[in-house]
């Protein structure tokens, strides 16, 4: 687990400046803190930097990044974790490969010879993101894991082409701008992204599961991106056969228990992330059950009782003999490191879990864990959130009557009050063009189109005027590939939607490796292994949600691993508590409040209305505003600390000479 950085010039002859290379891997040192290295291919006008995370091939010279081939044809720089890698490059050898380290990522250099970039693909297991030069074709290549786990930017500016593993490696290049861009800014105060998009100007993602590839012709950039996975559910007209539920059972408790298996390697000690939920508790039952031996286990409490989930955790610890480290945090106190925060997300959060999460990631690093085991992905594949229940029984195939319909919502909607305005709409928000697209508007973005009607009137007189007709749910209707959501199940689509926003947009950034990153900290999620996902698009939707018992079959495969508590358990939203569930979280907001978000602060950044920002306070202070309200209005403020802050890190900062300054700290010369 590393951080990557880069740049092509359109000329060839034209040079490279190895002290920015340096410069790059420097601003993300956090990403891989043991090494770094660069290299420049003379006379092709492309360098290559890596940060290196020690995990797999612990020896500092040979596990070195950037790669070359012997040939010298290709050029390598990779961040993230293959699987299986051992059996493949057995297999290699017994083919008359050779390699060089131990590393997993030299995989690549011996499977694109053989295979080509689309045969290669396939045998790539695990979460990554890589750059890959071919020098005989003049063609780089960025490559992102198929679900984004790990992250990876591109932009093009004045003849280069520049990437990296975070954005603020791109702004490390002296020639890369740094401005909002005007829908980027809305979608930070609505909290839901366009996928491929990012809060600046001409910054964009890999998509997961997506190449692009660069290519130098006829004195330009050619630069396009090829699919080459996606979570593909079958038509309603070829869904499988129904097959006994014990089919499905077995294997889903063999695909979990493989992919678990193969993230427990590492040549340093792993130990797991653990919560009340269902899955982190899995993935520790595994490992300890696999590991045969006691497992670490970390866990975050809050000091609100409705979100502090550590007692079911510790009978879950006890459970499995696992050696459990608690972290205790009080809500107020996430906010003295709400800015930290968004120095590693490089993008607005609306919930303080984000915080949470990187200050237990530092309490992992203390206790000397580079690699965890994470639950992230199985509410995903398996049907975990209220907004999949609610989407499966109100527009499934008349499972309900109208009457039992209305009877399941009203239950629905009082087991999860405490996240009605985050995880559910306060009420209901249909969107046009992601009805003509879906067939209705997912729930899971109802709660951020809600929160869309807010922003014209948050937004300053220039950057309103520009987005006067702006479409949000439109734009992400547009940026939704209609052929996988066609002739599919409700339940089907929902997922694909929730996968395409949220889960890439939030859990696995602000949630997951941006925050664990940011202390050198790799957190491994089984659950998003693709073998386990290309199964769960097969399962039946009641395999899925059971009546009333979301993540069915998962519950079975593991019944005999999760205590009675946790078995029978309905899904609980893992969140840090909201700012108004407390005087003193509320009077911790307003602290941030009087740095970023008075007037001077406002008119100087230019992205926001005074009179917008204080109307919203004051609705959020009224009395007769209801709780679901102030739960969305918690929401709408953190994104408007947040756009103020991501303003003062990355535009108002000479991020170059503060990446330069990084370097020579740390002594990485060219």
């Amino acid at each position: 687990m590393c951080g990557i950085a880069g740049y092509i010039h359109l000329n060839p002859s034209h040079p490279i400046d190895p002290q920015t290379l340096v410069a790059m891997a420097a601003i993300q040192h956090h990403r891989g803190p043991d090494g770094f290295g660069y290299k420049v291919l003379n006379n092709q006008g492309i360098g290559f930097s890596h940060a290196r995370l020690s995990i797999i091939d612990l020896e500092e010279n040979r596990g070195q990044q950037p790669f070359a081939s012997e040939d010298g044809r290709l050029l390598l720089t990779t961040n993230g974790e293959f699987y299986d890698y051992k059996r493949i490059r057995a297999d290699l050898t017994s083919r008359g490969a050779r390699f060089r380290t131990k590393s997993d990522s030299e995989l690549v250099l011996h499977l694109y010879p053989r295979l080509g970039l689309q045969g290669m693909l396939p045998h790539l297991r695990g979460e990554f993101a890589f750059a890959l030069y071919d020098q005989e074709r003049d063609r780089l290549m960025l490559v992102r894991d198929r679900f984004g786990i790990k992250p990876l930017y591109w932009t093009q500016v004045n003849g280069t082409l520049v990437f990296g593993s975070e954005l603020k490696a791109l702004f490390a290049h002296p020639e890369v701008p740094r401005r909002f861009s005007p829908e980027g800014l809305f979608h930070q105060l609505m909290q839901t992204m366009v996928p491929g998009s990012t809060a600046f100007e001409n910054i964009h993602q890999v998509k997961p599961g997506h190449v692009v590839i660069v290519e130098r012709k006829q004195g330009n950039f050619q630069v396009w991106e090829e699919k080459y996975w996606d979570l593909d559910f079958p038509r309603l007209s070829d869904h499988p056969d129904s097959l006994p539920e014990e089919h499905y059972i077995e294997g889903v408790r063999a695909k979990l228990t493989e992919a678990v298996q193969l993230r427990l390697e590492a040549d340093v000690p792993v130990g797991c992330y653990l919560s009340g939920g269902i899955d982190s508790c899995i993935a520790l039952g595994l490992s300890a059950a696999i590991q045969q031996s006691p497992v670490k286990a970390f866990t975050i409490g809050f000091d609100d009782a409705d979100y502090d989930e550590t007692p079911i955790a510790q009978e879950m610890a006890r459970s499995t003999g696992a050696d459990q480290d608690i972290i205790r945090l009080r809500a107020d106190h996430l906010y003295d490191h709400f800015a930290e925060t968004l120095w590693h997300t490089e993008r607005t959060i609306y919930n303080t879990l984000g915080v949470a999460k990187l200050l237990m990631s530092r309490h992992v690093h203390q206790a000397q864990y580079k690699v965890v085991v994470t639950g992230e992905g199985s509410d995903e594949l398996f049907g975990g959130y209220p907004a999949f229940r609610r989407d499966m029984f109100l527009h499934g195939l008349d499972i309900l009557s109208p009457q039992e319909r209305a009877q399941w919502e009203q239950g629905l909607a009082q087991s999860n009050q405490l996240f009605r305005g985050a995880m559910l709409a306060e009420s209901e928000t249909q969107d046009s063009a992601l009805n003509a697209l879906i067939g209705f508007t997912p729930s899971c973005l109802q709660p951020w189109l809600h929160a869309a009607e807010h922003v014209p009137a948050l937004l300053s007189a220039p950057f309103r005027e520009q987005l006067e007709n702006y479409k949000p749910g439109q734009a992400i209707a547009e940026n939704l590939d209609a052929d996988m959501l066609a002739d599919r199940h409700p339940l089907d689509k929902a997922q694909y939607v929730w996968v395409k926003t949220m889960l890439e947009g939030q859990i696995l950034t602000w949630g997951g490796d941006r925050v664990d990153m940011a202390n050198s900290m790799e957190a491994r999620p089984p659950f998003l292994d693709h073998h386990l996902a290309e199964l769960a698009t097969q399962l039946p939707p009641a395999m899925r949600i059971k009546g009333q018992k979301e993540k069915y079959v998962l519950r079975e495969a593991m019944r005999g691993l999760l205590p009675k508590v946790l078995y029978e358990r309905e899904k609980f939203a893992f969140m840090a508590p909201p700012a108004h569930t407390d005087p003193q979280k509320w009077a911790a907001v307003n602290q941030l409040a009087q740095k970023y978000l008075t007037e001077e602060a406002i008119a100087q950044a230019g992205l926001l209305d005074v009179q917008g920002v204080n109307t919203l306070f004051e609705l959020h202070e009224a009395e007769a505003t209801p709780i679901s309200t102030k739960v969305r209005l918690d929401a709408v403020i953190n994104h408007l600390l947040g756009v103020q802050i991501l303003h003062q890190h990355f535009i108002a900062t000479d991020i170059p000479a503060l990446a330069r300054q990084r370097a020579q700290e740390l002594g990485w010369v060219a």
